[in-house]
């Protein structure tokens, strides 16, 4: 039996139900059986199809091996509502399956879910706004500069101290950032980092980005203690006191300091119920709704644990801040009842793990409509909240510092050159990403040399420089980057090959030269008149 993983992506949900429900149909075994003395072929007892299929969610990864029997047969009941499965005469519709010996078999066909049909949309819809256009009766005198695009032209500009020259420069203010601008800019960088984990060419198919309050992200970033929990202004919106002081009572179980009552057996039956009750009814599950297929998305990165913590982290930033609080401290108090060994237990046919997840999985995440696979996708998140719940909902340090550095920059008084408004673009944020040592060597060695190659090679080859200009240009370039000047010139000879020596002219005889200079002086005649 293997099940294919079901990666990140829109519709994560309606996937793993028809995944799940062509691998029920294609491999379930299927044998003669005798019921009231008739016999019946190609069916299956609804034992047996328990028995499967829990062992099937439980081998795959898309699940996991927390999926109980009891969830299995409530995913059965689905199937037989859906005509997945109906009984040897034909029934289906109702959700009235049990784990029993009745007989059950496969109709002719069994319908697949369709995806839902949304507007197309452009790839890479989220766009980061352009804070340098000028506003209105401006000068041109304030337009903010882009950053430049490196070719050998402006390296040459960047690099002119090092080869004589600095070219004319004037400094450039930026437009003040309003507030508004700032949360802008934490939407659209968060929501971009997210869309980059999951590797989705948009995210409208997995959350409305309309829905997204960038004031809760900047309040869940800032607005924490020292333990990293969120601090609400609103007080109205805490935790009642009497459920927080159950949780603290379950959390520090057996020392209950803030307790003023007297304890019984099945003391912390009741409190667990308490807080329970009070989370079963709440009116949204702490994940939201509009939330709900971005993180059903994210559990498709589950094989890698790394990128779905990352994924996660950025998600749990979008709640607001109220949620966060509440699901902080519930992941807390599960966490630590878990790792009690002190605790009793508290429910008699569950462990404490499982009792956690089937307890507190529906009031974490669930659908505004009707899902089939909704328990069990829930229970699945739980999970890996439960076991990683420090590093979720801790504030992303990266993609914080990258957000703080963009608007610094874009804050900072700019230097520009003539010329810089050509072979400019306004790059998109970009993150960190982990390299190898011998990557890191390789761009450090090799990552800015070929811009000074490309420079020296135009001090090199341009012939309006007389010899004496150019030889001082190189000198000043060797000074200034030896390696470079000596990956070019690796001897003495290939430098002197630049210039080379002009052959000395021989000096002319000013006195006459004899035709004969070797014959004895002859007298010569008289012109005497």
């Amino acid at each position: 039996m293997e099940h294919r993983i079901v990666g990140p992506g829109p519709y994560r949900a309606t996937r793993l139900w028809n995944e799940t429900v062509e691998l029920f149909r294609a491999k379930m075994p299927l044998r003669k059986h005798r019921c009231r003395f008739k016999s019946y072929e190609h069916c299956f007892t609804a034992t047996e199809a328990v028995d499967w299929l829990h062992e099937l969610l439980r081998c795959s990864q898309n699940f996991g091996p927390e999926v109980t029997r009891k969830q299995t047969v409530q995913l059965l009941k689905k199937f037989l509502k859906n005509h997945v499965i109906e009984d040897i005469k034909g029934k289906w519709g109702q959700e009235d399956f049990e784990d029993n010996r009745r007989l059950y078999r496969f109709p002719p066909s069994s319908p697949l879910k369709p995806y839902p049909k949304r507007p197309p949309y452009q790839k890479d819809v989220i766009k980061f706004p352009k804070w340098d256009d000028p506003p209105p009766g401006t000068s041109q005198e304030n337009i903010p500069v882009r950053p430049l695009v490196m070719n050998p032209e402006m390296w040459y500009k960047r690099h002119s101290i090092a080869i004589g020259e600095v070219p004319t420069c004037r400094l450039i203010h930026r437009r003040q950032l309003t507030e508004a601008n700032v949360e802008e800019i934490w939407k659209s960088m968060t929501l971009s980092y997210l869309q980059k984990i999951l590797g989705l060419d948009s995210l409208e198919e997995v959350l409305d980005i309309k829905l997204v309050n960038s004031k809760f992200i900047i309040h869940n970033v800032y607005s924490v203690s020292k333990q990293g929990v969120v601090i609400l202004d609103d007080k109205s919106k805490e935790l009642p006191h009497w459920v927080l002081s159950a949780m603290k009572c379950l959390a520090n179980w057996p020392n209950c300091s803030d307790l003023q009552q007297p304890m019984y057996s099945g003391f912390e039956k009741d409190v667990f119920k308490t807080i329970a009750d009070y989370y079963g009814h709440l009116k949204e599950p702490l994940l939201t709704f509009h939330l709900f297929d971005a993180f059903v998305s994210v559990l498709g990165l589950l094989q890698k644990e790394k990128m779905a913590i990352e994924a996660f982290q950025i998600c749990c930033l979008l709640l607001p801040p109220e949620n966060r609080r509440k699901l902080q401290l519930l992941m807390r108090m599960m966490a630590r009842i878990c790792l009690n060994k002190e605790m009793p237990p508290l429910c008699d046919g569950f462990g404490t793990r499982t009792l956690m997840v089937q307890t507190f999985s529906h009031c974490i995440l669930c659908s505004k409509d009707e899902v089939d696979l909704d328990d069990l996708l829930a229970a699945r998140l739980v999970t890996f909240l439960m076991d990683n719940y420090q590093e979720i909902l801790k504030v992303p340090l990266a993609l914080q510092t990258s957000i703080e550095e963009r608007v610094a920059h874009l804050r900072r008084v700019q230097i520009k050159y003539p010329g810089a408004d050509m072979d400019i673009t306004l790059s998109a944020p970009s993150f960190c990403r982990q390299i190898s040592p011998e990557e890191f060597e390789y761009q450090r060695a090799y990552g800015s040399q070929e811009p000074l190659a490309a420079l020296l090679e135009e001090v090199i080859t341009d012939a309006k420089l007389s010899s004496k200009e150019k030889k001082k240009k190189l000198k000043q370039f060797q000074k200034s980057y030896p390696e470079v000047y000596q990956e070019r010139f690796p001897t003495p000879e290939s430098e002197a090959l630049l210039f080379p020596e002009k052959p000395k002219a021989k000096p002319q005889l000013l006195m006459w030269v004899l035709k004969n200079p070797f014959q004895p002086f002859q007298r010569t005649r008289s012109f005497r008149m």
